[in-house]
């Protein structure tokens, strides 16, 4: 059995950006021999000197992305006179960047963690996006920071994937006349909601184009218009009831009615119905 090698990935902030270059190059030796040590947020000498003994008492590579000077010279030197093999990651690009710009780097490790709550926090968004997602947990509704109601087919889950991409955490909700709709659409801030409408000719001829791809009869009733127009008008008085503000998606591509949205929570609950 190959032994595996060990890889220190040491960083002053999470340290993700290091740990995807360390597995892209290791794919290329054959991944799976390579076990990865992660030493993050590193903040003062004594975790460097740490992470140097421990590198050197078990014949490891450091691969880093630090940006604290002081940090980053210590480790550079200290791992050289260890004899231990340690490589900048940013360092090639870093530098790149001062000759371009010539402007000396901030060193600050916040900014990089900014960017990393950045990505968690999309990355969470959209976890929440998928989980309440055509109102299969109606209970994250109140957790919710937009609530997409409508019928189906108004593009309520591409819209609130695209927010969550964005930071959003989107629940959708469906309206269907036989369904009761859950009673938190009607405790939760009016503004915190929005409906979703769309014109039954341009409802009919979505659905009629879905069910053909479903390789299903378009006599379905899911696309008869008299079913169409009874589900809009039900939902209509539903988002009336609701008090949220209405959004007319017939013509608008996912980024504008996005921008509607954002817009409309910026102003307090703005009601477009175009």
């Amino acid at each position: 059995m190959n032994k595996k090698e060990l890889v220190y990935v040491v960083s002053d902030s999470v340290g993700e950006t290091a740990d995807m270059m360390v597995k892209a190059v290791a794919s290329q030796f054959n991944g799976k021999e390579v076990n990865i040590r992660h030493i993050s947020y590193v903040e003062d000498i004594k975790e460097i000197k740490d992470v140097i003994t421990m590198a050197k008492n078990s014949d490891s590579i450091i691969a880093y992305t630090i940006v604290i000077s002081h940090l980053k010279q210590y480790l550079c030197q200290k791992s050289r006179e260890a004899g231990v093999l340690a490589v900048d990651l940013m360092n090639p690009l870093m530098e790149v960047f001062i000759q371009k710009f010539n402007k000396v780097p901030k060193g600050e490790p916040i900014l990089m963690r900014k960017l990393d709550a950045e990505c968690f926090r999309r990355v969470e968004a959209i976890e929440f996006a998928v989980t309440h997602d055509d109102g299969q947990d109606t209970g994250g509704i109140k957790l919710a920071d937009i609530v997409l109601v409508g019928v189906s087919r108004t593009s309520k889950t591409p819209l609130a994937m695209y927010l969550a991409h964005m930071g959003f955490k989107v629940a959708n909700v469906p309206l269907v006349p036989e369904i009761a709709p859950p009673d938190d659409l009607f405790e939760i801030p009016k503004d915190k909601c929005v409906g979703l409408v769309i014109t039954p000719d341009k409802l009919n001829e979505i659905r009629r184009e879905r069910l053909k791809n479903l390789g299903l009869t378009i006599q379905a009733n899911y696309a008869n218009l008299e079913r169409i127009l009874e589900e809009l008008d039900y939902a209509e008085n539903l988002m009336k009831q609701i008090g949220c503000p209405i959004i007319n998606v017939s013509n608008k591509a996912i980024e504008e009615t996005a921008d509607l949205i954002l817009a409309m929570l910026k102003k307090g609950g703005v009601v477009y119905h175009e």
